[in-house]
């Protein structure tokens, strides 16, 4: 049960992190969702910019069976080596993003 409250504190860290790095000037509001009864984790940006909606994930995550389930990394600094970072194993962190028959080869968790 540590193991699963310290991975929703590292999930939650990263995102709410990233969310910073926007400016406060931004006409897009970052929402972070965090369902920690569901494990379901994300960043959405909403809003109008140039006269235009913008609605769209960001982030998402799961944490399922005790790892990380990446779902949507729309980042550039790539949220795995965040977290691998505050020190979750690579084991433990699944890129759903990827066709599961990939996922091997790309050194994270398989499912």
């Amino acid at each position: 049960m540590e193991k699963l409250e310290q991975y929703r504190n590292y999930v939650k860290q990263v995102i709410t992190e990233y969310a910073q790095l926007g400016s406060a000037k931004d006409e897009i509001e970052q929402q972070l969702i965090f369902d920690t009864f569901g494990d379901h984790y994300q960043l959405m940006y909403v809003g109008w910019k140039n006269r235009k909606r913008q609605h769209g994930c960001v982030l998402h995550l799961d944490i399922k069976d005790h790892k990380i389930w990446i779902q949507h990394d729309g980042t550039e600094i790539g949220i795995a080596d965040e977290l691998v970072k505050l020190g979750v194993p690579k084991s433990d962190i699944v890129l759903a993003f990827h066709e599961p028959l990939v996922r091997q080869y790309t050194g994270f968790a398989v499912g």
